[in-house]
């Protein structure tokens, strides 16, 4: 069982994380998953691009240059043929995707806080940004939040993070369980 590995990999956070997916679209083929932020260090968004191409999601990546998705998980979704596309814009793609996973900018990831200071705060949603997006759209974060989502985003219908977060319990209860030969 592996609850993460630095910025590597974070497969309990993908099963819950594909749980919840499900549990709000109702599906997990076909979907648009707008990933958000740090895309270069953070483990969850690796193993969730990797999950979900097996459903033939698109990706948007979202990310300032330095953030990027590293190329080896763009290469892997180049070879299954899954479509993707690079942006630096959060607003200009909010109105095309069935999920929006946000992430925070690791600190503790960057080299210097220098580097740090530079991305920091470089994404911020708000409530006042949701105005025409999907019906089914949710909102999904890994968290702890910094200032990636404004409070007032907590009380939209798109706020699906806490929830999610509360369906990691269960999953990782599962993982768990299943370790321990009940099944």
């Amino acid at each position: 069982m592996n609850a993460g590995d630095g910025a590597n990999q974070h497969p309990t956070q993908t099963l819950l994380d594909m749980y919840t997916i499900l549990q709000t679209q109702g599906t997990l083929d076909d979907l648009t998953i707008n990933m958000v932020g740090d895309l270069r260090y953070g483990r969850t968004v690796h193993s969730l691009s990797q999950a979900m191409s097996d459903f033939r999601s698109k990706f948007i990546f979202t990310a300032p240059e330095e953030l990027k998705m590293p190329s080896k998980y763009l290469r892997q979704l180049d070879e299954k043929g899954i479509p993707y596309l690079q942006t630096e814009s959060l607003e200009e793609h909010l109105n095309d995707c069935d999920i929006l996973y946000m992430t925070r900018v690791q600190q503790e990831r960057f080299p210097s806080k220098e580097d740090y200071d530079r991305v920091k705060d470089t994404y911020e949603l708000t409530a006042s940004m949701l105005g025409c997006v999907k019906p089914n759209m949710k909102i999904l974060h890994p968290l702890p939040r910094i200032t990636e989502i404004a409070t007032d985003v907590d009380s939209t219908p798109y706020a699906y993070y806490f929830k999610q977060a509360g369906n990691g319990m269960y999953v990782r209860m599962a993982v768990i369980s299943y370790l321990l030969g009940y099944r």
